[in-house]
């Protein structure tokens, strides 16, 4: 078969994203510490943007919108949607009417002001000590012989996160050259350093260790650790009761002192460091209304310096290529300002309609949490659900019944035998608190909570049960029972 070039004309539809829907999109689901990363990094790359200083801002809010500084300046809450518009090549940005974007936005509250000790104070964020930094320090000065300093130095190097030795000691000696006595010694001396338990070999080790570091000289204790530790692990009270000749009420209770003992002794020292949330939104009711306040604290007020204006309204006076690079940056600020406006009322829109589908969680509690999706969201305040996914996206809001993420309202129902459905985290809640006020010599099945939910007319089967159980971290039945 010949092949052949030819021309064809094929007409086409296709969305072609603009460089400022891309960065609207962006902006919309970053968090409010990471936009406030943004909106500094674009004042030190753009130099039209500049930010109010808070004493001026402060004025300008006194004076109202009508004020000359107010006339000059571009803020987040200062730029209407009503009055947007994209200015032609022929505008040059020399006839941008400034007034259409400094029209107050109704719906955008002031940042919340809240008194020094209703701030909520944060810990030192210093880096904290590695456990393995932890142990080095410990073994500069403690008295080690050289050897057994060389070998504990290769047991610190090898322990887990939990503070475990999982290798071999005979392999350690081999890669560290050091007699395999000298190797055991040096164990045994950093088994005694802090954390207590630290370089065990195994959980039973670990807990003995600690047993013997506070002085606890229970028999029963060590005889469960040291004979019968299979048998209480699979919760067999009995049969460790009949190999020590003791009662399943001491065998009980020496139990529930090793229960109390550090099963991970590096915990203190591994893991991430902790995140602070700081909330998107207020919510608080005054009367019978939930009034919304967008949290601004932190947030750089924007506007476009009078010196960069200035270059634009000089005309011929200032070079083409000057004029050009200075109306590109202008352009690309106003989008930023633009940007940063339509997205805080997004976010003030879908917190409305959460209160308005949500109101009786607001005002009684996890137990009314209605089940709820993005369309029924999207649908309320006429956007698309993708749009509504991104504002709920790394959102917190503080609220009377404590902080949640946004995405936390949007359940999946459960049905009830008569009446409206149910939504998932209500029923995880109730499940919760069946468990919390179970006997413990006799713990509920996961067949038997069911059971007690459909009395409550909520159809779940037990299967559902465990899945939402183990989603709380709480163990089965069998693990949970106490004998005695």
């Amino acid at each position: 078969m010949a092949l052949a070039l030819k021309q064809e004309l094929r007409l086409t539809q296709q969305l072609v994203m603009t460089p400022q829907l891309q960065q609207a999109i962006k902006l919309l689901q970053l968090s409010r510490l990471e936009l406030v990363n943004v909106v500094q990094q674009e004042l030190q790359e753009n130099p039209v943007l500049e930010e109010v200083a808070e004493a001026e801002a402060e004025s300008m809010e006194k004076d109202g919108p009508d004020s000359e500084e107010a006339r000059n300046s571009l803020s987040e809450g200062d730029v209407s949607p009503a009055n947007e518009r994209e200015p032609s090549d022929a505008d040059k940005f020399a006839d941008v009417d400034w007034q259409n974007y400094i029209e107050s936005n109704p719906q955008t509250a002031p940042p919340v002001v809240r008194d020094d000790d209703e701030r909520r104070s944060l810990e030192n964020n210093a880096r904290r000590s590695t456990l393995a930094e932890h142990l080095e320090w410990q073994l500069g000065v403690s008295d080690f012989s050289d050897e057994e300093r060389v070998a504990a130095r290769w047991i610190i190097g090898n322990l887990d996160e939990d503070g475990y030795f999982r290798g071999s000691l005979e392999e350690l000696s081999r890669q560290c050259g050091v007699p395999l006595e000298i190797v055991e010694s040096a164990l045994a001396k950093v088994q005694q350093f802090d954390p207590t338990g630290v370089a065990a070999r195994d959980l039973r080790e670990c807990l003995l260790l600690q047993v013997r570091s506070l002085g606890i000289a229970d028999p029963v204790v060590f005889g469960i650790l040291q004979d019968c530790w299979e048998e209480v692990k699979k919760r067999d009270f009995r049969g460790a009761a009949r190999a020590l000749g003791v009662t399943i009420e001491e065998v009980t209770r020496a139990t529930r002192i090793i229960g109390r003992l550090e099963p991970r002794p590096g915990r203190a020292y591994g893991g991430d460091d902790p995140i602070y949330i700081e909330p998107d939104i207020y919510v608080t009711k005054v009367a019978d209304d939930f009034h919304i306040v967008l949290n601004e604290d932190g947030m750089p007020k924007l506007r476009i310096s009078n010196l960069y204006r200035g270059v634009l309204t000089r005309g011929a006076t200032v070079g083409k290529d000057t004029k050009d690079y200075v109306q590109d940056k202008v352009r690309s600020a106003v989008w930023l300002i633009k940007s940063i406006h339509q997205r805080q009322r997004t976010i003030y829109k879908v917190m409305e309609s959460i209160i308005r589908h949500q109101r009786d969680f607001f005002e009684r509690g996890i137990a009314f949490l209605k089940p709820l999706n993005l369309r029924d969201v999207a649908e309320d305040i006429e956007m698309h659900e993708s749009t509504v996914s991104r504002v709920t996206t790394n959102k917190y809001v503080h609220c009377p019944q404590g902080v949640f993420e946004l995405k936390y309202f949007f359940n999946s129902s459960i049905r009830r035998l008569n009446g409206e459905d149910i939504a998932s985290e209500s029923v995880k809640d109730q499940i919760r608190r069946i468990i919390t006020n179970e006997d413990p010599r006799k713990p509920l099945s996961d067949q038997r909570i069911a059971e007690m939910l459909k009395v409550s007319n909520i159809d779940i089967a037990r299967r559902t049960v465990t899945k939402y159980r183990e989603a709380l971290n709480i163990l089965s039945s069998t693990k949970r029972r106490e004998v005695g």
